[in-house]
């Protein structure tokens, strides 16, 4: 998988999203809406989401944990290309 697009976000109102950005798998499909979130502990990613009837929000993307944490790496350094 591989970051195919990446804008941060500039917020003077203190959100936490850092940035959004969009995977491609190597079968060529696209996955939108993922975000760079800056947490208490640091900066970690968070997959795209929709708000329930209940008002929670569900994430619409599951990825495996060794997915995920490669996926975050990758997402990571994409962003620290672009802060430079």
């Amino acid at each position: 998988m591989k970051v195919i697009r990446l804008n941060q976000v500039k917020s003077s109102s203190g959100g936490k999203t850092a940035a959004f950005f969009d995977v491609q798998t190597p079968d060529g499909i696209i996955l939108k809406g993922f975000r760079i979130v800056n947490g208490s502990n640091g900066l970690f990613i968070s997959s795209p989401d929709e708000k329930g009837k209940d008002g929670k929000y569900y994430e619409t993307v599951i990825l495996p944990k060794e997915m995920k944490n490669t996926l975050q790496k990758a997402a990571l350094e994409e962003l620290k290309k672009t802060q430079k």
